[in-house]
């Protein structure tokens, strides 16, 4: 069983609290940024092990009867197509699966705003679907003047140049898919119409990383440098909270970049003296005082510094990213004294793959080998083969594990497999007959239906949630599909699994 080192429902406890403390000193109107992911924020659940994915829905239920919600996207993202890396979507359709997700959580979406709105084709479209389906859509275009000219972004020229939205709770939840999607802007908008209005609204910040009241140079607030190394983010101690309280906290450099600026505008908006004396102030984040076991939550990160430096190098030979990120995530592992075979399943894997080599000499081929860590430690491997794919063999091998079924139990009687390699050959007219992982996952279940033994380590997949995996090659789309689908933390060795250019 896994260590815990972090109290969730501490967290959520303390997190609430401090919130509505904040909404209080505002006139019971705040407008509060949430950062990161709103939901299946898994790479907190990985570096602070104890974290609940969904605590901030959970936190946002709690708070339901006093909270609207607006989700902004930037139409730049629709417009390029930008990939939410962890469920392998595009941002748009991560903001209509973000709506039906908080409908399930009995939370409703006041209105989607979409920020620096050109009239971008995709953009438009992603519009006109949204409000075919009744939910609210409002079009906010670049502010004028940002960021420097205070005077004409706090005018009827820059946020009153915006649709004003209607709220009617005392507190605004303004969140978005990733970074960049206009959260900020939002924000300031509506405290510049509110005031306009007599309103004497206030901001907010709900971000978890990094965490404040940890060191500059703990592990965790290292993961996340890591984690958005290809947006070039950096840790620093803020210079705004150290002047004005004398004490050493924990920012990143585009709060501390943008705090003079967006301190004037808050002057500008409000005519008085901001509210704020740092970013740090701005923020509202007790996850700090939720860490429970120093030692493991810097274990857990130091793994996810890893597990982001394969990612960045596969993400690298795709022409996903550039050279300069793989170098900074490189040096992390470095500072730490790591190497990446620290990642207890990396040297198993990489065997499995020569083992299959050795006993398949003579015949061509790449060889792909794959190791899962389980419960207590115990490591699995696979390789592929002329019948499946490696994480297919992985799988198989780890469940049967699981379920203690002796190996020469067969899940897939050859009636299936055949059956299946026959429909890809004489009928879809693929050249590859390997079963992939999803399809492997589909023939054990209809193995199940007959074999006691299938049926048992069916049951035993959900077991699979959370483990680590390595291979040491990218999965191909229909493996890295079922691997997300089990939910283990995934890793690969920046080699391509075929020959070909194009992998379906």
């Amino acid at each position: 069983m896994t260590k815990t080192g972090f109290d969730n429902e501490r967290y959520i406890r303390e997190q609430t609290a401090a919130i509505l403390e904040r909404v209080e000193r505002f006139n019971n109107k705040l407008y509060l940024e949430f950062g990161g992911k709103l939901m299946y924020d898994f790479h907190a659940a990985r570096v602070l092990p104890g974290y609940d994915p969904n605590a901030k829905m959970r936190l946002l239920q709690a708070l339901k009867d006093k909270a609207d919600l607006l989700l902004c996207i930037y139409a730049g993202d629709i417009e390029r197509k930008k990939i939410r890396a962890d469920f392998g979507i595009t941002y748009d359709s991560d903001a209509l699966k973000l709506i039906d997700n908080l409908r399930q959580w009995g939370v409703n979406v006041l209105g989607v705003v979409i920020t620096r709105f050109d009239r971008q084709p995709a953009a438009q479209l992603f519009k006109n679907k949204l409000e075919r389906r009744g939910i609210r859509v409002y079009t906010h275009p670049f502010t004028r003047g940002y960021p420097t000219d205070v005077e004409l972004i706090v005018s009827e020229s820059g946020y009153g140049a915006n649709e004003y939205i209607e709220t009617d709770k005392p507190l605004v939840i303004v969140t978005g898919p990733g970074p960049g999607s206009g959260k900020l802007a939002t924000c300031l908008s509506q405290l510049y119409h509110d005031h306009q209005r007599g309103m004497k609204s206030g901001y907010a910040k709900f971000e978890t990383f990094p965490i404040w009241n940890l060191p500059l140079k703990h592990p965790v607030n290292i993961a996340y440098e890591a984690a958005t190394a290809d947006i070039r983010d950096f840790n620093l101690i803020d210079p705004f909270h150290l002047e004005a309280y004398g004490e050493t906290v924990v920012n990143y450099n585009r709060d501390a970049e943008v705090f003079p600026v967006l301190r004037r505008i808050l002057e500008k908006i409000t005519g008085g003296e901001s509210f704020y004396r740092s970013p740090t102030d701005m923020g509202v984040n007790r996850a700090g005082f939720a860490v429970t076991d120093d030692e493991v939550v810097g274990e857990a990160s130091r793994q996810e510094v890893i597990r982001r430096y394969f990612r960045y190098r596969c993400e690298y030979v795709m022409g996903l990213t550039d050279k300069e990120t793989v170098q900074r995530v490189e040096l992390f592992v470095r500072n730490f004294g790591l190497t990446p075979e620290y990642r207890r399943v990396v040297p198993p894997a990489r065997e499995a793959a020569r083992e299959a080599q050795e006993k398949d000499k003579g015949n061509e081929g790449i060889y792909c080998g794959a190791a899962i860590e389980l419960a207590q430690g115990r490591i699995v491997t696979g390789n592929n083969s002329p019948l499946m794919h490696a994480a297919s063999s992985l799988v198989l091998h780890a469940v049967k594990r699981l379920a203690e079924i002796p190996p020469k139990i067969k899940l897939l009687p050859a009636t299936i497999t055949d059956s299946v390699r026959n429909m890809k050959t004489e009928i879809l007219n693929e050249t590859s007959v390997s079963l992939d992982l999803e399809e492997t996952l589909i023939a054990l279940s209809i193995s199940a239906t007959t074999n006691p033994a299938a049926q048992l380590a069916v049951e035993k997949l959900k077991e699979l949630r959370g483990c680590e995996v390595h291979m040491t090659h990218i999965p191909t789309p229909g493996d890295e599909a079922g691997l997300r689908r089990l939910g283990v933390n995934l890793t690969t060795d920046p080699n391509f699994s075929t020959s070909n250019l194009f992998m379906d």
